[in-house]
């Protein structure tokens, strides 16, 4: 094989070789004798390039080949960038198939970018807090040097093994400390600098910068709007305390009171179905399915992940959903799919103690809820003034396709049926 691939471009050399033979009655002496010799200096050149080819065959060429860049991936049809968090690898360390190599964070979670390959990172293109774009080259791979980065780590497991002949020698006696160096050991505090006048500068995320510009396009959008009302929490209460044990034994999964309020909306939602819609230019969209968005609490910010299809859903099925959310917000690892839609929004500023508040709408849905903390008050039953668990509800709505009437029906549905949870089941 290697005779015929060395033969072919010496058979290419010697066609000149033989042409300058028939011409060399044309030329002169000297000019033949010239033209000979550069002939022969090319054919040497060419000769020692052929065969440095045939014993590297194409390294370069393979090492090209071997390399593999991975490109930003795609995270929604909505986002289209985002900062580049953190680097959970550097240059030439080895990653293996599917680990995680970095991590982007976008206008809503933290999206965390897995090799494609196994391999060894050559070249980063991106640094912390940069932005990168959908598509962009993110690192580069050498996936060829697998069983180079695996060898050092094999010798050196070799060389820190001891010998089994060899006995381990006995540790050295510390020292004793002299009070010269005791000394000289600089002292370490963690007590507070009194009256700090320090200020730091901290870079919102960019989930916050996205949760701000919403609020404000939201108080700049919506005819916002609130209004009130207080719901007796004792028949609610005495239900979950009766079932809560044979709920977690059967289903494992503990009954609150939020799958309540969302049955509860849904009921009320039902009957007042512009409190389900939302504006799009100068259409009111009516949506025949109830999804709800529960506000959750991160470290870096409110989520709204979303319920689907609560209408349909049972107690136990909404207090599931509830529960895997929760888990993967305080994991970090709710997906974009979780948070994309909603046509209503419940909020439960009452697990923080708040009193009362006014919630800000969810755009571009056109109403949101807000839960308080129970209290016992002193309130009026039957001529009789008694102490009773209550709590304070609000609901903020967009006043452009939803009435006070509208607003206020919906609070009084959503009371009577937290008052007396058996409404839920008769559908009464």
């Amino acid at each position: 094989m290697l005779s015929s691939v060395r033969s072919k471009p010496m058979a290419r050399l010697a066609r000149p070789l033989t042409a300058l033979a028939r011409a060399a009655p044309l030329l002169s002496a000297p000019a033949s004798q010239a033209a000979r010799r550069q002939l022969t200096i090319n054919a040497t050149a060419a000769t020692a390039v052929a065969a440095h080819r045939i014993s590297s065959p194409y390294r370069a060429q393979v090492r090209y080949y071997a390399d593999y860049v991975v490109k930003v991936p795609h995270m929604a049809d909505s986002i289209s960038e985002g900062s580049l968090k953190q680097w959970n690898k550097k240059v030439g360390e080895y990653v293996a198939l599917d680990e995680e190599v970095a991590t982007i964070e976008t206008d809503k979670v933290d999206v965390a970018v897995n090799s494609p390959k196994a391999g060894v990172i050559v070249e980063l293109y991106a640094n912390a807090d940069d932005t990168v774009a959908v598509g962009a080259d993110l690192f580069r791979l050498d996936l060829d040097a697998k069983a180079e980065a695996a060898a050092p780590k094999k010798e050196e497991a070799k060389a820190e093994a001891p010998k089994k002949d060899e006995p381990k020698p006995a540790p050295a006696a510390p020292k004793p400390a002299t009070p010269k160096a005791a000394a000289s050991e600089p002292e370490t505090s963690s007590a507070p600098v009194a009256f700090s006048r320090e200020e730091r500068a901290v870079k919102m995320n960019r989930m916050r910068q996205t949760i701000a510009r919403r609020l404000k396009q939201s108080q700049e959008t919506a005819a916002s709007l609130t209004t009130f009302n207080e719901v007796d929490m004792s028949n609610l209460m005495n239900l979950r305390s009766k079932y809560k044990d044979a709920v977690l034994k059967k289903h494992n999964v503990k009954l609150g009171f939020m799958s309540a309020f969302v049955k509860a909306s849904c009921y009320a939602l039902k009957e007042l179905p512009a409190v389900n819609a939302r504006v799009e230019g100068e259409n009111i969209i009516f949506n025949d399915y109830v999804d709800v968005s529960v506000a959750v609490a991160t470290p870096k910010g409110l989520v709204t992940p979303v319920i689907r299809n609560a209408e349909s859903l049972s107690f136990v099925d909404v207090e599931k959903t509830i529960a895997n959310y929760g888990a993967k917000a305080r994991d970090g690892q709710i997906a974009i799919e979780d948070l994309s839609g909603g046509t209503f929004t419940i909020s439960n500023g009452g697990v923080f103690g708040s009193m009362m508040g006014t919630p800000i709408i969810n755009m571009p849905q056109s109403a949101i809820l807000g839960m308080h903390a129970i209290k016992e008050r002193p309130v009026a039953i039957n001529g009789k003034v008694e102490i009773r668990p209550m709590m304070y509800i609000a609901l903020t709505y967009d006043h452009r396709i939803i009435d006070g009437r509208e607003a206020t029906t919906f609070l009084v549905k959503l009371k009577e049926v937290i008052e007396d949870p058996t409404r839920l089941l008769l559908d009464v």
